[in-house]
């Protein structure tokens, strides 16, 4: 009987480049790198078998995450956003049959281009009024929706937090305790699915060694950089995330 883990060497060499990508973005450095896990483990498996090797090391990365940032969150900011998540989660659970993967990465790599296209052509004035909530409210569902489908929940919800003006703690501390909660409410849709069998979840065995690597990594970075230069990294990781989910929804 063979030992159920996948063993081909071009999906190990696509996927720990990814896991390592999603630790940082885990600990707050880097915000919008997780994104691209999925789409990258996606040239060596199917886009719901990548989304269901990630559940275990998605969950002792926010774990660590949470651990490492349990004093610094916005609790206000945090039952606001957290409902409205959950929505997006029975929107995804409700929906993933009729998906189309390559439409879902389409439609959020765009909207991340367009999100940063206007925060670097029209930059918010000093003194500027948040995003209003019900702005809120539509990006924190659409980031449950595409977390569910693909874990590419974070460009979305950053389109509304980043114009909050959080300290780099908060704003990490914040998003590393909703996207726990996100990410935990996903295991049973996912298993009434059919996506958590033994070949995935022996196979994301393998890869949780890496989980507190690179939040390690992101977590010693994130305390250790200015707010200006931590979200000209959010921008960056951002601008590749939307670039990478774009070229994958279109070709």
């Amino acid at each position: 009987m063979n030992f159920p883990l996948i063993t081909d060497p071009f999906f190990y060499a696509v996927t720990i480049p990814a896991v390592l990508l999603l630790g940082v973005s885990k600990s707050g450095f880097g915000a919008g790198f997780g994104s691209l896990a999925v789409p990258l483990m996606a040239l060596a498996v199917t886009v719901p078998q990548a989304a269901a090797i990630l559940m275990p090391v998605l969950l002792l990365m926010d774990l660590l995450g949470m651990a490492a940032f349990r004093k610094d969150f916005d609790i206000k900011l945090l039952k606001f956003l957290v409902p409205f998540g959950m929505l997006g989660i029975v929107i995804g659970a409700l929906l993933f049959r009729m998906l189309n993967a390559h439409t879902v990465a389409a439609m959020v790599g765009g909207f991340t281009l367009l999100f940063l296209a206007q925060r670097l052509l029209f930059p918010p004035r000093p003194g500027s009024a948040p995003p209003p909530t019900w702005l809120g409210a539509v990006l924190t569902t659409t980031s449950g929706f595409t977390s569910f489908v693909a874990h590419a929940g974070g460009p979305p919800i950053n389109a509304y937090v980043i114009p909050l003006k959080l300290s780099p703690l908060k704003f990490t501390a914040t998003m590393a305790f909703f996207f726990f909660v996100v990410n935990l409410s996903k295991w049973i849709p996912y298993g009434m699915l059919g996506l958590l069998d033994m070949r995935n979840m022996a196979t994301s065995l393998v890869l949780l060694p890496l989980a507190p690597i690179g939040v390690w990594v992101g977590v010693r970075m994130a305390r250790r950089i200015s707010q200006v230069l931590f979200y000209r990294f959010i921008y960056v990781g951002m601008f590749l995330t939307g670039v990478k989910l774009l070229w994958d929804g279109l070709m």
